[in-house]
This record gives C-alpha cells, structure tokens and sequence, in this order.
C-alpha cells in the first residue's frame, strides 16, 4: 500500500515516527514531495529556530531513508485539480503522480471523499491507518510503538505512559488495541 503522508502527520513527533517506523517495517510504502517537507519543517518555526533545524535534519534522514518517497512536484495534475483549499491539490497531484492510494492526513475538509475516490485514492485519519496496520500485524506494530516509548522516556528523563502518549498523538484507537 502506497500512502502520501501530509504535512499536517509529519509536524507531530511521536505520530511521525510511529508512521516511520511502521514504512521501514515495509507494512506500507511513504510517499511525499519537497513541498509536504517543507510544509512540515516550516510549521516547526514557531515553536522556534532550534526545534526548525530538528525538523530540517529529520526531514534529511527521511530523504536518505526512504528515496523512493520523494515524488517530484507536478503541476500539470494540480492544474486540473479542485479542493477546498487550493494549497492541497499538491498533496493530491502527489497521490495521484505516484500511484497511492491513500493520503494520511488529520485534514478531512480540505480532502472531499468524493473528490479522491474520482482519482481512485483514499482519505485515512492517521490513527484509523494506524490502527488498520495493527490488525494485520499486531507483534510488529507493538513494537514499533514500544520503542517509540521508550525514546520518549529515555528523552523525557522519566516515566512515559502508553495511555498518555498515544492521547497526546491523538491515535486513540491505536492505543485502545495496544491496551493502553
């Protein structure tokens, strides 16, 4: 299954690198574009120019981890294409240019169901993706999610509750099937 990871999924930690973890396991393929990066490493700025340089290098390893993700730009796709809001017919050209058939995304409104399935491709909620990649591989996704803990804490200094960490990412039904 080929998914385009948007923005708006990459910009949360723990979301980001459970999805990462998830794609090296190969229970999915990522797919994105300079331009969803760069969306993501741009919305780090307000949280300041440390954590933006984080997320730049992040979005570096992502490159080198995964370089058939990278789709290039293409507007003759997007051209032709009508959203709600005219600055996601990127992600969607996106979609559409390498195959995928789904966009990951926390943004319904700006992603019409009818819209996309015109283009053969689906909307998910990251945490029904997620969720849905737990059902059919529960052992791998379990640990995914484990070390994703476990870095937290080790980065915390301290204790971190599965239960809370998965609030916190707003993977609610995840955590419900990893019992937390």
């Amino acid at each position: 299954m080929k998914a385009v990871l948007d923005a708006c999924v990459l910009y949360p930690t723990v979301l980001r690198e459970i999805l990462q973890g998830a794609a090296q396991a190969g229970l999915y393929q990522p797919v994105w574009s300079e331009r969803i990066l760069g969306e993501w490493t741009r919305a780090t700025a307000k949280l300041g120019p440390v954590v933006q340089v984080q997320a730049e290098g992040e979005a570096a390893l992502l490159r080198a981890g995964f370089p058939r993700a990278m789709v290039a730009a293409q507007p003759g796709i997007e051209a032709r294409l009508v959203l709600p809001d005219d600055n996601d017919r990127h992600v969607l050209a996106v979609a559409i240019a390498s195959g995928a058939d789904a966009i990951v995304t926390f943004n319904a409104a700006d992603f019409p169901g009818h819209v996309l399935a015109g283009e053969g491709i689906a909307r998910r909620d990251p945490d029904g993706f997620l969720w849905e990649l737990q059902s059919r591989h529960p052992e791998v996704m379990a640990r995914i999610v484990e070390e994703v803990r476990a870095k937290a804490e080790r980065l915390s200094g301290g204790p971190v509750a599965l239960k809370g960490l998965m609030k916190r990412a707003k993977l609610f039904r995840l955590g419900k099937a990893l019992g937390a």
